[in-house]
């Protein structure tokens, strides 16, 4: 399976608590189970996998975000920066590190925070 970065995000909205909840009905029940695997294999959510006789994880019990998990949400958040990473980053045929999108989207915040511009 494919990671899906869309998916990611909306999964750690919900685990946070974000109102309204994240609409994931477009996702199975095994994408949804598998990203939240990578998650806490990823260190972004605190939590275990309950893994199956093939090793494949049958569900997860997530309990909260880690710090790396708000740091890489807040980096994402709003939607017009998570559509930039979408379009500079997570794009079709493009070679990325998970490092680096969150470095992308951390300067675009930057860049609306502090638009060059802008006499400081």
């Amino acid at each position: 399976m494919k990671r899906d970065m869309d998916l990611i995000r909306l999964t750690l909205m919900q685990v946070e608590g974000e109102e309204p909840i994240p609409d994931m009905t477009n996702y199975s029940e095994e994408q949804r189970v598998y990203h939240s695997a990578l998650l806490i294999e990823a260190g972004l959510v605190d939590g275990n996998i309950v893994e199956g006789s093939t090793g494949f994880p049958e569900g997860t019990v997530m309990r909260r975000l880690t710090w790396a998990g708000h740091e890489f949400l807040d980096a994402v958040r709003e939607d017009s920066i998570w559509n930039k990473v979408k379009q500079k980053v997570i794009k079709p045929g493009a070679s990325w590190t998970f490092g680096l999108l969150v470095e992308y989207a951390k300067a675009e915040i930057k860049h609306q925070l502090f638009p060059p511009d802008a006499v400081g």
